[in-house]
């Protein structure tokens, strides 16, 4: 019982990090109304399947689980399972880097991982397809710890691990086609180190190879019926479409250290590079602290393989975060050693750091809400100086505003109410609307694009429409500017507007969404070659 109790008393800073952690990216999933892929992926949890067209299966789950459990559809509850995986993510972390370091190592391993701002959003609060592909990840990175670095320090011999090790390589896959990578770094591991290459023999690892396989077999599968179209859409996003960059290669990289926030982006590229020589050196060989390739190899390639695609195209700046996250134990070690010599520094950059970080994504989150920093507005500071027309966040549709003030309209509500269909002109703008339809119009929701609809493809048909009443939903901009609802009209035997509907923040009119009712669709909308 007191070895239980020291134990427990040992972990209260990573109880109460992880705790904070969560209570805060809680009141960031609260309040910040759904992105343009989160509520996409939304669209998927109506629309279950083995696999989808822009990314594998897992998505769906963690971003249906708080609407399945609540039976409500917001921006809170499509992001429940990001908010409790990404803590297990840190379990995770915590438990490996204590294994291949120390408990202390671990807890400011924690600290960082919890403070860095992309971390937070992208892993921890968005529902994206990262959010599963880090919880394999860090789970990976757990179970090969414990299989390549006894805890004895006995000499090294394949074990049952190496079997589970496929199975969750296949999960991370199954979260994101970035888990090739994953399963990459595994092997390139034991190829360069003499004394873990007899894994790479080991019936345990034939075991985990098959059930890579069995776990990756949805996708294949899926992927087969659909003449392997995730893989060329994916496949074609890598393949150079310019001239080389070396000058957008290293933007590339700084902007990556600027979404890490600079106090942690910059110390991550410094440890990640010194390693990644150190790695290098060691190659074939038996290094002196062994720990240290074996995280490069499970980190650096990601970030490396981005960096360099940033060179000829433009990428999403999480596409590397999962590198970095991986290379947070190694600035952890760093950091344990700089805190013997200088224990305040690091407290104030541990600390300056995650007020900095806080006090930034509070402000945004204030002004992406209330319009704190929007001229004009109830809520500004100063008075204001970004007016809507000039700000981008206003793009961030709040779900929960829209459904009610369709529903306050009778008109709207009953166009809804009675309608076959719902579309729109976007397939991002589409995932926004039928979060705000959800408990409003039983019919589907799907979209209405000659250049690109995604999953809305395998979803339904262009033909399943015909003969059938469509209310057409779509913002001021396409229609305001483009005058979208001119493009619809010929398809349908009467095509009449409805009603506009204003979003407000701050008191003021930011938005307004256009209402446009179809009656009877007389040929099917042409749709975009896959």
């Amino acid at each position: 019982m007191k070895k239980q109790w020291t134990i427990l008393r040992s972990q209260h800073p990573l109880l109460l990090m992880l705790g904070f952690g969560l209570l805060f990216r809680s009141l960031i999933a609260l309040y910040l109304p759904p992105g343009f892929d989160e509520a996409y992926y939304y669209i998927y949890t109506q629309h279950l399947d083995w696999s989808y067209f822009d990314h594998p299966p897992l998505v769906a789950f963690t971003t249906g689980l708080g609407v399945w459990l609540t039976g409500f559809v917001s921006q809170f509850t499509i992001r429940i399972g990001s908010l409790l995986t990404y803590t297990a993510t840190l379990y995770f972390l915590y438990r490996a880097t204590i294994h291949l370091f120390s408990a202390r190592i671990g807890i400011l391993t924690v600290a960082i991982a919890s403070t860095i701002p992309i971390f937070q959003l992208v892993f921890g609060t968005f529902t994206l397809p990262d959010v599963p592909l880090m919880f394999f990840w860090t789970l990976t990175l757990w179970i090969s710890a414990y299989e390549f670095f006894p805890e004895d320090g006995s000499e090294y011999h394949p074990t049952y691990r190496l079997a589970i090790l496929g199975w969750l390589v296949g999960g991370a896959c199954l979260g994101k086609y970035h888990g090739f990578l994953l399963g990459f770094g595994l092997i390139g591991f034991c190829l360069t180190s003499r004394q873990h290459r007899s894994a790479l023999l080991s019936p345990w690892a034939l075991l985990g190879l098959a059930l890579f396989g069995i776990t990756f077999a949805p996708v294949l599968y899926w992927n087969w019926h659909h003449e392997w179209v995730s893989f060329r859409f994916q496949g074609n996003r890598s393949i150079p479409d310019r001239q080389y960059s070396v000058f957008n290669a290293f933007k590339t990289a700084l902007l990556a250290s600027a979404y890490l926030f600079p106090t942690f982006g910059l110390p991550l590229w410094w440890v990640g590079c010194r390693s990644t020589a150190f790695t290098i050196k060691s190659w074939f060989a038996n290094p002196r602290l062994p720990v240290i390739p074996f995280l490069i190899w499970l980190s650096m390639p990601v970030v490396f393989v981005f960096t360099f695609i940033g060179g000829y195209q433009q990428i999403l700046p999480s596409w590397t975060m999962p590198g970095f996250l991986v290379v947070t134990p190694l600035l952890g070690w760093r950091a344990s050693i700089w805190e013997e010599r200088h224990p305040k520094t690091v407290n104030r950059w541990l600390v300056g750091s995650a007020i900095a970080t806080a006090t930034v994504m509070i402000v945004a989150l204030l002004h992406v809400t209330a319009g704190i920093v929007q001229r004009p507005g109830n809520y500004s500071i100063f008075g204001g100086f970004l007016a809507p027309q000039e700000d981008a966040s206003v793009e961030l549709v709040d779900v929960l505003q829209l459904r009610r003030e369709l529903a306050a309209s009778p008109q709207l509500f009953a166009a809804l109410q009675q309608a076959d269909f719902v579309f729109s002109n976007r397939f991002h703008l589409a995932g926004h609307i039928a979060m705000a339809v959800a408990p409003l119009a039983p019919g589907s929701v799907t979209c209405f694009d000659k250049r690109d609809v995604r999953g809305f493809a395998f979803w339904s048909t262009a033909e399943q429409w015909v003969g059938k009443t469509g209310v057409y939903i779509t913002s001021n901009r396409f229609q305001t500017q483009e005058n979208s609802a001119a493009q619809f009209s010929p398809y349908f035997q009467q095509f009449t507007k409805l009603g506009e509907v204003p979003l407000r923040r701050g008191g003021v009119v930011v938005e307004t969404f256009h209402v446009f009712q179809g009656t009877n669709l007389l040929k099917p909308y042409p749709r975009p070659p896959l």
